[in-house]
């Protein structure tokens, strides 16, 4: 997978918005206001994702291309590889856990808008 369809992919769902909120090349990618991807796009070899600390510790074990998240918290954040050993299923699936972890902790109001999904 490269960044292009990185970016696609991430942008395919429902609510989804990108921003430059750090500066003027760590894309992030939100859903109700809540970040669930950021890529530095002069790094753009890896992107972070959200996930589960226990989850994130299992794909780190099975992925060389799956570490603990560049500058961010290493409990919730993993870098992904994009040309690794991480298929692009993966990949895409890994996308859709980190964008459900956020939905899970949005108020019950905000929430209710990405159940159907």
């Amino acid at each position: 997978m490269n960044i292009e369809q990185f970016r696609d992919f991430c942008l395919s769902f429902h609510g989804t918005t990108e921003r430059f909120p750090f500066d003027d090349t760590a894309l992030v990618f939100e859903v109700g206001g809540r970040m669930f991807a950021m890529v530095a796009l002069d790094r753009a070899e890896f992107v972070n994702l959200k996930c589960d600390p226990d989850r994130a510790v299992e794909l780190r074990e099975r992925y060389a291309g799956i570490r603990p998240g560049w500058h961010m918290n290493k409990r919730h954040w993993n870098s992904v590889y994009l040309d690794s050993d991480v298929p692009d299923g993966m990949i895409c699936e890994l996308v859709r856990h980190s964008r459900s972890c956020v939905i899970a902790k949005l108020p019950k109001s905000v929430r209710e808008l990405y159940d159907k999904e």
